[in-house]
């Protein structure tokens, strides 16, 4: 599934050739996603210019004229810019088209991912309002994350991962954040110091930025919007390593369920 730094990469991608431009077509070729596809859009989005476009946790935002436009990626979609000519692929399931001949083209091969209309009242909508605070909001600090988890006895990567703590951290970033920061993420949350915790919020940044600046993960689906891979793969520590030596100490590295998700540590090195 693409985490934070995936979406914000597409973001970045997206932004310098979007925006100021006008949608003057909306080509729906699958409706059935996640939440059937409102063939509203078709009428509603021509004409309409790109004002700004945002992230916020895993979700894309593009607000326009009268409102905003949100896509979720789901487990397996990616959002591309492409040319007229380029051929139409089996679950290109929605272009938009710009006043300049750039194409939007949404590929989404599992059908988990959204495009909703969200109108003017973005911020309170229900996928948006419970939100926690990005990863690099000032107030996602270690004595923010101590308070959070005080007397809560659920292992610490369940509760980085719950978006209405911290948004964005995903089962990727969130077993090598652990690892940086000495944690085993089968830890209980409430026994974790708070000097622990401030290297835990230190890691959670310094490993999403890493990532953001290599473009993302890519383990199998992930594109950017050049249709480009991410390479943070390279940089792993833990993740999808089991059995490989430690960057730290050269035991194996282990794997287990936590949370219903596949989690890779070092006995050794996390605690």
């Amino acid at each position: 599934m693409p985490e934070l730094p995936e979406v914000e990469t597409i973001r970045r991608g997206l932004e310098p050739a979007l925006l100021g431009r006008t949608i003057t077509q909306v080509v729906l070729r699958h409706t059935r996603l996640r939440l059937p596809l409102a063939p509203e859009l078709k009428k509603m989005l021509p004409g309409q210019r790109v004002l700004a476009i945002e992230r916020r946790a895993k979700y894309l935002l593009l607000r326009l004229d009268q409102g905003v436009l949100l896509f979720h990626l789901g487990m397996s979609g990616y959002l591309r810019l492409v040319r007229a000519e380029l051929e139409v692929q089996r679950h290109d399931h929605v272009d938009l088209l710009f006043d300049d001949g750039t194409i939007l083209r949404f590929n989404d091969a599992r059908r988990f991912g959204l495009m909703l209309w969200l109108g003017r009242e973005a911020d309170g909508h229900s996928l948006l309002a419970g939100l926690g605070p990005e990863p690099w909001d000032a107030a996602m600090t270690g004595d923010y994350l101590h308070a959070v988890a005080a007397g809560r006895k659920t292992a610490i990567k369940n509760v980085i991962m719950d978006q209405k703590v911290v948004v964005g951290v995903g089962n990727i970033y969130a077993s090598e954040a652990l690892y940086r920061a000495g944690i085993a993420p089968q830890a209980e949350a409430g026994r974790i110091s708070l000097p622990r915790y401030q290297r835990l919020a230190e890691a959670m940044r310094a490993v999403l930025t890493e990532a953001v600046a290599a473009g993302g993960t890519t383990l199998r689906d992930f594109r950017d919007s050049q249709g480009k891979p991410g390479y943070f793969s390279r940089q792993l520590d833990v993740y999808g390593r089991a059995g490989a030596p430690c960057h730290g100490c050269g035991r194996p590295i282990s794997q287990r369920k936590i949370g219903g998700r596949s989690s890779f540590f070092c006995r050794h090195c996390q605690r």
